[in-house]
């Protein structure tokens, strides 16, 4: 894998999910971090080894840590929620303390485009309202 050279948001990630029946919020959430931290680890070991060094924590059952231990997952409960919490993603990189376009919509991580034109860039996503149907 090979990190994009957007700018994104420094220091954390905005994900909504819907969990199928069969799983829990924790086996989604740990298979997630463990999938994306070994992508992360091995990017970094091939194309940037000096940075890998700012993650290294040494414990007994990890050398490298990318994510929080106890990251912030909420179960959302209505349509209205998912909307908030939407609209909170979509702006959050264009508050001042990112500013990391000029909006929303210019932002090449968001999935605005995907909202508002409904434009494909980002083949994995599905509409929120089809948890509603």
């Amino acid at each position: 894998m090979v990190l994009p050279r957007y700018i994104g948001v420094p220091n954390h990630i905005h994900l909504l999910w819907r969990i199928l029946p069969s799983w829990k919020l924790q086996e989604v959430q740990r298979d997630f971090m463990k999938f994306t931290g070994q992508k992360i680890k091995y990017d970094l070991i091939q194309n940037h080894p000096h940075v890998l060094e700012r993650f290294y924590v040494g414990l007994k059952d990890r050398q490298y840590q990318f994510w929080e231990r106890n990251s912030l997952s909420k179960f959302l409960t209505s349509r209205e929620i998912v909307e908030q919490k939407l609209d909170y993603i979509h702006n959050n990189p264009v508050q001042g303390k990112w500013m990391l376009a000029d909006c929303a919509f210019n932002y090449h991580f968001s999935s605005i485009r995907f909202y508002e034109s409904d434009e494909t860039q980002f083949d994995f996503l599905s509409h929120y309202m089809e948890s509603f149907e």
